[in-house]
């Protein structure tokens, strides 16, 4: 297969830039890694995010994500939102996702991210635990700007990271978020990467504490009538009764080259955003030059040999892939959360 067989996804995610006003402690970008291998290139400028998107409109990609880093230390971050709505090949029906970490969220933006159809995700992990987590005490912040964006009409997501140490306020969490105007709910299981290889023990969530998770999600999404869901994959093994989350959509199939890839803040790409191997780059020709790598997802060639045999492996991709990768050299790997279990 050469690069111009490739059928790309019809979703990217932009990452605006390296820079971040937090410190989380459980970041997955890859340039925060302890031992980082992965180096921080020149940024791109507004013309040549321009370029980008416009190479992006020829790949086929349809709709957009915005992040960073913190996306909105990026001077340039209205106008490429602008440049991205002149765009008629961008489904203007769907709103571009901006995900924030609230510290920098003013009336101004608000109003400009409902002129431009923004639905904006801000991460709240733990009320009491924000402070920790982030390093930034700035909880009661985030969930103002969920008050100030239901006033003004802009949609927004509860982002919540679920740690070992955020786990026993999840429902709070959840509750304070929704309470505050949040339309929906993003959760995350911490996953090894980044930053938080620093702090996997403890961060790290047993499987008891996955199933936990999920389960006062279901209940709190229930109860406020409203939706969401899991932003990274669970393999199916570990969820019991799975037809019993009504409300909160768990996937079990990775979506990384398949639904959606990355370009990173110098132009380069990744197939997800949590993975720190680079496999080309959005103004270059051919876009992706490590194929192999690209299509080990795309293809789904990362099944485990221990759970190739199992009946779900066509509707399962064994958890996280790149995790695996991360953590022990190989996305054949078994995913992390059962590395606590055994």
């Amino acid at each position: 297969m050469t690069s111009s067989d490739l059928r790309f996804p019809q979703s990217a995610i932009l990452e605006l830039t390296y820079r971040c006003n937090h410190r989380c402690r459980f970041c997955s970008c890859p340039w925060e890694a302890p031992s980082c291998s992965y180096e921080k290139g020149t940024e791109l400028t507004l013309e040549e995010w321009c370029r980008a998107i416009d190479r992006l409109q020829t790949l086929g990609v349809k709709t957009l994500t915005i992040s960073g880093g913190e996306a909105l230390l990026n001077d340039s971050l209205l106008d490429i939102l602008k440049y991205i709505r002149s765009k008629g090949c961008f489904n203007t029906d769907v709103p571009i996702v901006l995900i924030s970490n609230g510290l920098l969220i003013s009336e101004a933006f608000l109003e400009a991210f409902k002129r431009y159809n923004v639905h904006l995700s801000m991460s709240l992990p733990g009320v009491d635990t924000f402070e920790w987590h982030t390093g930034v005490d700035n909880a009661s912040g985030v969930l103002h700007w969920f008050e100030e964006a239901k006033r003004l009409g802009v949609p927004t997501t509860v982002n919540v990271t679920v740690t070992k140490h955020n786990y026993h306020e999840l429902y709070r969490t959840l509750a304070e978020g929704l309470l505050a105007g949040a339309d929906t709910v993003l959760l995350n299981r911490f996953l090894p990467g980044g930053r938080g290889l620093a702090n996997i023990d403890e961060l790290t969530l047993d499987t008891d504490q996955l199933r936990g998770m999920l389960d006062t999600a279901e209940e709190v999404l229930e109860l406020a009538g409203r939706r969401g869901a899991v932003g990274t994959e669970f393999p199916r093994c570990i969820i019991e009764k799975p037809e019993k989350y009504k409300r909160l959509r768990v996937a079990s199939v990775c979506a990384a080259a398949k639904e959606f890839f990355v370009i990173d803040p110098s132009g380069r790409v990744r197939t997800c955003n949590h993975s720190p191997r680079v496999v080309g780059h959005i103004l270059r020709t051919p876009v992706i030059s490590d194929i192999d790598y690209w299509n080990i997802f795309a293809q789904r060639r990362y099944i485990p040999v221990s759970c190739v045999s199992c009946h779900d492996v066509n509707y399962c991709d064994c958890g996280c892939r790149e995790a695996a990768a991360i953590v022990h050299g190989n996305v054949c790997a078994k995913d992390v959360c059962f590395d606590n279990n055994e």
